[in-house]
């Protein structure tokens, strides 16, 4: 029986080192025989294999959810680097950063014990994080959500930060712990009105896409902890009118909105983008174009919120199906333990997570192939960006921690079992 599970956790493991020889080894072949790439493919694998080495021989839980989370981020280094070697130079090193976040947010939340009396702090440094951003942001792309450090060479997105804080403070009340009135105010109204406050901040700095991912966090908690629906319907009718408004009187969703309907008609202007994106998934067909065969360039920010149109134009929509079930198996694995947990507090977080990944992605890859409107959010995990990666390690490591708090609970047998 131990050999049969020994082989379980191998079997993923010889398949992610097989995509990485296999993938790096065409782009090599693709780029004249630029040595570097396979610099970087044997530095993305060997610290792939030293994590997973750590996680199994610790015994940290779940070992199938970083596994699937080195693929995807294995097909957006090799992606990155048929875009610019830079980049996938650089996403290595966010790489590596983000994998030494991971190991230190599972050591942090899996020995401190109170994390689910810390709402007011959750608040504050939200709060924080939001003002220092309005006062201090840099406008990119239309959006103020990014603080630039060290003369302009270092920039990050605080908005990623405050994902988890948000989770953390709604975790709070939903688990029932926070359950004393703050000013006479019941925390369910403390969490309603946090999480309005902060949809405001996120308009005024026009972040959409984040704006988007924490209100449907918050909807789906509500639907998962409220008895009654009125609470629900109500914060949906409300969202309904917010959005009706910004349409009339915001030109910046008009434009979205415009494009999303009809981008033929301003094809060489308004609709450049996600045209280009349409004609590159158009392009690759079900098996793609090859590595090093596609024509991503003409795809602005392809490196970043399009880099789903860059998959499958390469790898074809069977490689962009592979991708999408990749994040179907991360939700389940993160669903199971969120189900699995005893811990009320662990369960609301792993979910709220877990929420956060699904959504993501959702907005994401339906914005990119013009399912919905397009919002200016990363892919987790493939899209170039340092501090979504460190802020996804961070998340794992979280989920991995409290995998890891119920498998010892249960005597190591969680996750062979199931």
């Amino acid at each position: 029986m131990s050999k049969y599970k020994s082989l379980s956790y191998r079997k993923p493991a010889y398949l992610l080192m097989l995509m990485n020889l296999f993938g790096f080894g065409l782009l090599f072949v693709a780029n004249n025989y630029n040595r570097y790439i396979l610099y970087i493919g044997a530095g993305i694998l060997g610290l792939f294999i030293l994590m997973y080495a750590i996680i199994v021989m610790a015994k940290m839980g779940d070992k199938f959810i970083m596994l699937m989370a080195c693929m995807l981020i294995t097909i957006g280094v090799m992606l990155l680097c048929r875009i610019n070697i830079d980049f996938g130079i650089k996403q290595i090193m966010w790489v590596a950063v983000g994998g030494v976040i991971f190991f230190i947010t599972y050591v942090i939340y899996y020995n401190v014990q109170f994390w689910n009396k810390l709402w007011f702090l959750y608040l504050a440094l939200g709060v924080g994080l939001f003002l220092f951003t309005q006062l201090f942001g840099s406008t990119i792309n239309g959006s103020k959500n990014w603080v630039s450090l060290a003369n302009g060479k270092l920039t990050f997105q605080p908005s990623e930060i405050t994902k988890i804080l948000f989770i953390m403070l709604l975790s709070c009340y939903y688990s029932g712990v926070w359950n004393k009135p703050f000013l006479f105010v019941k925390p369910k109204w403390m969490t309603f009105f946090a999480t309005y406050l902060f949809i405001g901040f996120l308009v005024l700095q026009r972040d959409w896409g984040t704006m988007l991912v924490m209100f449907a966090i918050y909807i789906f908690m509500i639907y998962v902890y409220e008895k009654s629906y009125k609470f629900l319907l109500m914060n949906v009718g409300m969202a309904s009118v917010v959005a009706f408004l910004g349409y009339q009187f915001l030109y910046h969703i008009q434009v979205r909105v415009s494009t999303w309907l009809d981008p033929w008609a301003d094809i060489s202007g308004k609709g450049y983008q996600i045209t280009q994106s349409l004609f590159a998934i158009a392009s690759g067909g079900y098996f793609g174009r090859g590595i090093g065969n596609g024509s991503p360039g003409y795809i602005p920010e392809v490196h970043s919120d399009f880099i789903f149109a860059a998959v499958c134009e390469e790898m074809g929509v069977f490689g962009g199906a592979a991708v999408i079930l990749l994040f179907f198996l991360i939700a389940y694995r993160c669903f199971k333990i969120s189900i699995t947990t005893s811990d009320p507090f662990d369960k609301s977080v792993s979910l709220g997570l877990t929420l956060m990944f699904a959504i993501q992605t959702f907005v994401i890859v339906g914005g990119v192939i013009k399912m919905i409107p397009l919002t200016g959010i990363t892919l987790p995990f493939v899209s170039y960006g340092g501090t979504s990666i460190v802020v996804n390690f961070a998340s794992l490591g979280i989920i991995q921690a409290i995998s890891a708090k119920e498998e010892r609970r249960l005597g190591g047998e969680l996750h062979e079992r199931k």
